[in-house]
């Protein structure tokens, strides 16, 4: 089968990185609780691993008064963040890892041009000390799993018998039809429902979650976890809008396994303090 990452080129700098790290010390931006937790779930921090794409965003004309999905910018927000996950995954590869933890996606607009953005992809990749039941810890694609969850939620997740298959995540960048004057003015202090704002975003969102279930189910996945449904609005103005879902993709290691009845932990220390 061909490497899934044999298109992906990184830098001289990022490849030093990785094989000074690999030859001594791991990096980790995980707190101290989460590092310890990741360990006793059974996995080891290998480095930290990222993935950059500055991006171009481009223009898409819109019309004033129609509510419409803005195809060319969706396309734009969901290739960049592939660029950069996929870059922080050739990483992870490249470090011999299991999968990486911790998962951030940001987006950072840059002054020194004119719709020009980095996404920057940062996590922890990790290595398991044992192999699990299913032979392997990567994904049905043979890449190194991905994860946004907190190093609490993935020892949680481990101990239940569940792993990440990968970040999935759904993209939707939607204009919001204006209002006409008469429609406005008829508004004019009364309580009532805007019809067309709540079906543009209901329908924004749609767009945007059935896209991250495709992406899960694409993977094998059983279900998504930790989902977030955010409305960022970057620099395109009130009317126009990015919806974006994002979550942690999930399989059980085995069909029989079993949850643990959680514990009932009651504080020792002050409520009121």
């Amino acid at each position: 089968m061909s490497d899934p990452f044999s298109s992906v080129t990184l830098p001289s700098d990022a490849r030093a990185r990785l094989a000074d790290g690999k030859a001594r010390l791991f990096t980790s931006d995980l707190s101290v609780n989460e590092f310890l937790l990741v360990r006793q779930a059974g996995f080891r921090p290998v480095g930290l691993v990222l993935g950059s794409s500055v991006y171009h965003v481009g223009i898409q004309a819109r019309k004033w008064s129609k509510n419409m999905e803005l195809e060319k910018l969706s396309q734009a927000m969901y290739h960049a963040r592939e660029l950069a996950m996929t870059r922080m995954e050739a990483e992870a590869d490249a470090l011999g890892a299991d999968g990486i933890v911790g998962v951030r996606l940001e987006i950072e607009f840059k002054e020194y041009g004119n719709d020009l953005a980095e996404f920057v992809a940062v996590g922890t990749a990790v290595v398991a000390d044992e192999k699990p039941p299913t032979g392997t810890w990567r994904n049905n694609k043979r890449m190194p799993f991905t994860s946004d969850l907190s190093g609490q939620d993935f020892w949680t997740l481990i101990q239940s018998g569940y792993v990440p298959q990968g970040l999935v995540m759904g993209t939707c960048v939607y204009h919001i039809a204006h209002q006409g004057m008469m429609a406005t003015m008829n508004n004019l202090g009364s309580n009532v429902e805007i019809t067309a704002f709540t079906e543009a975003l209901y329908d924004a969102r749609e767009l945007a979650m059935g896209r991250m279930q495709a992406e899960a189910e694409a993977l094998d996945a059983e279900g998504v976890v930790g989902v977030q449904l955010l409305s960022l609005p970057h620099r395109w103005g009130g009317h126009t809008t990015e919806f974006f879902a994002i979550g942690t993709a999930v399989r059980p290691l085995r069909d029989d396994h079993v949850i643990a009845t959680p514990n009932l932990v009651l504080p020792l220390t002050d409520g009121g303090r």
